[in-house]
Order: C-alpha cells, then sequence, then structure tokens
C-alpha cells in the first residue's frame, strides 16, 4: 500500500495528463471511523463498523425503495489519492504489478467502489456496513447490488443478445 506519497522499489510515477471535467456530481458525503490510509482497511468487511452515506439535497428523495434491498454497491471519489503511478510494489517486495490489476486506491481515476451491506435508512442518511474509505470521501452514487436487482422496464433486444 502506498502509505503516503513515498515511491518504492519497482513503482513507476508518470506525468499524468490534466483531468479533463467529467461533470460529475458529488451526491453526498461518507463518514468512517477511519482518517488516515494507515489505519483504513484494504477491502470493506460486512461485519464491519457500521458508516454512513450522508445525501445531499436534492437527491434525498432518490432513497425511496432502497430499503428493498439488503446489499448495495457504493461508488465513491478517492478524493486525497495520488493519480500518477502506474506500477506499484503492494508487497513493498520491490515486485511491481499494474495498477489495473490491483485495487489500489492509487489510479488515474480513483474511484472507489464498495459491495456493502445495508443496516437501515434514517431519513437522509444511509446505514451500511463493509467500507473501505476514509471519513469525508465524496460519493458520487449508491446502486441496488446488481445481483439482486431485477430489471423493472420491458426487455429490450439487447437483453437476449449472445455470441
Amino acid at each position: 500500500m502506498v502509505r503516503e506519497s513515498e515511491i518504492r522499489a519497482g513503482e513507476l510515477a508518470v506525468d499524468a495528463p490534466k483531468p479533463n471535467h467529467a461533470g460529475l456530481v458529488y451526491i453526498g458525503r461518507i463518514r468512517t471511523p477511519w482518517t488516515s490510509r494507515l489505519e483504513t482497511p484494504r477491502q470493506g468487511r460486512h461485519d464491519g463498523p457500521v458508516c454512513r452515506l450522508e445525501i445531499f439535497e436534492p437527491w434525498v428523495a432518490g432513497l425511496k425503495d432502497l430499503d428493498l434491498y439488503k446489499h448495495l454497491e457504493v461508488i465513491y471519489w478517492l478524493h486525497l489519492s495520488r493519480r500518477d503511478l502506474v506500477l506499484q510494489s503492494p508487497k513493498n517486495d520491490g515486485n511491481a504489478r499494474g495498477i489495473f490489476s490491483l485495487r489500489t486506491p492509487v489510479r488515474p481515476n480513483p474511484l472507489g467502489t464498495s459491495m456493502v451491506k445495508l443496516v437501515g435508512i434514517e431519513g437522509s442518511t444511509v446505514l451500511v456496513r463493509g467500507l473501505d474509505c476514509l471519513d469525508e470521501t465524496p460519493l458520487l452514487d449508491v446502486k441496488p447490488d446488481r445481483c439482486e436487482f431485477t430489471p423493472l422496464a420491458p426487455p429490450q433486444p439487447g437483453d437476449f443478445q449472445t455470441e
């Protein structure tokens, strides 16, 4: 794990291009017990601490019927992550791997995603277990777990397309 901003043996940083504006909107903020990457779990656990997804207006109405699902996919912006490493040595042993073969937060577009267990909804706050991000992480989206979700719209031709 890149602990702060050092580059270890075997790792490679590049001159990353300036980001283009993708038009992303933060729909809320994530509250967790972790304030440092040094204490944040590497992967969330469904028996981990309860964390809070605080949803901003005008998106609160979008929580309607979210409690129909046991598990959710949470997508967030890893706002404190560096964006220039393309090779990382996760074991700090000099053996580097490409970032796209890792679930590292250090990537060109620092998107985080976690499959979480829904604990409850209190007004504009969604309570979940299974996150692995810092307190105050910007929230991008919340979706039902795709394995629990059945499309509600009528089928379309692409739904049945195979090779």
